[in-house]
């Protein structure tokens, strides 16, 4: 890494420490933190992945999202060999498949998630998506893992707010800390009434894909659109910060990006630092309006 990068992710870094996002037990985390969706899926590229993740941690996005779903494993165990050796400045997430949500499976699953971590303990541990298996023995089996110390917290992913009122309504329902949905300034769904259920309760939102997805034509109109472009260039920054600075904007919002290559790391830590000028944002909603009516949840 060059002179002129290092310094970049030491700027990168002070900006992560004040733009951080407060759980409902109090504990603060990184506004911007890294995604692990498609790692470990070709081992020749695992040394680079790993790399990645370290360096995303050196520049202040110390939050790591993974699943038992990505790569069957291998994301997780990309992750375990980053975080060999830091595992304590890292804020891990992980989730389990719907069908392990059973307070017999879930332990299990957990387990095995713990292995390829190659960690005692999942500081987020989160329900990938809802299935056939009731609320209750789901959160029965997430409180036990807290009890037992494998966990910190629990939470849920997509989840629409239908599925939040139920969550909550439910015993110790109320303990879920996040709920992680698609989120990104091609994709606002949730702007209609998710997310503002979810800030009337306090609980923050964690956005994956917040980017869109690299084959999406989302992403692709994140890109070209001649608002973001404008924006960016005001900025001296690249479009895709100027959306990844959209999502954040609020500060209930935690943003998961994923990246592989140094420079792009580097830019998503960068993000943390642009600051939305109310007139920016509102070009920004005039180019993408959030919905004015109730819109399925996006899910990919």
């Amino acid at each position: 890494m060059s002179f002129k990068d290092q310094e970049r992710v030491a700027r990168a870094k002070d900006k992560a420490e004040e733009r951080t996002i407060t759980l409902p037990d109090g504990t603060s985390v990184p506004s911007i933190g890294q995604g692990t969706w498609y790692m470990g899926e070709d081992p020749r590229n695992k040394d680079q992945e790993v790399k990645a993740l370290q360096l995303g941690v050196e520049a202040g996005m110390k939050l790591i999202d993974t699943a038992e779903m990505y790569a069957d494993g291998g994301a997780e165990e990309v992750t375990g060999e980053a975080i060999k050796g830091k595992r304590e400045d890292v804020f891990l997430v992980s989730k389990a498949y719907p069908h392990h949500g059973g307070k017999d499976t879930l332990p299990k699953a957990c387990e095995q998630s713990l292995r390829r971590l190659k960690t005692d303990y999942i500081d987020l541990y989160l329900l990938h998506w809802r299935g056939s298996i009731p609320l209750e023995e789901t959160i029965e089996g997430m409180e036990q893992l807290k009890r037992e110390g494998k966990i910190k917290r629990w939470g849920v992913s997509n989840f629409d707010t239908k599925d939040m009122e139920e969550l909550l309504g439910k015993e110790q329902g109320s303990n879920c800390a996040v709920n992680q949905v698609l989120y990104h300034l091609g994709s606002r769904g949730i702007d209609y009434d998710l997310l503002p259920w979810q800030r009337k309760h306090n609980m923050p939102i964690m956005a994956y894909s917040p980017l869109a997805r690299g084959d999406d034509h989302s992403r692709v109109s994140l890109v070209t659109h001649p608002t973001v472009r404008e924006i960016a260039e005001q900025h001296q920054v690249k479009p895709l910060q100027i959306a990844l600075a959209w999502t954040i904007r609020n500060h209930d919002t935690i943003a998961i990006p994923k990246a592989v290559q140094e420079n792009h790391v580097i830019e998503n830590a960068e993000a943390a630092s642009i600051i939305l000028s109310k007139q920016e944002m509102a070009q920004l909603d005039e180019a993408f309006p959030e919905p004015d009516k109730k819109v399925p949840l996006d899910i990919i």
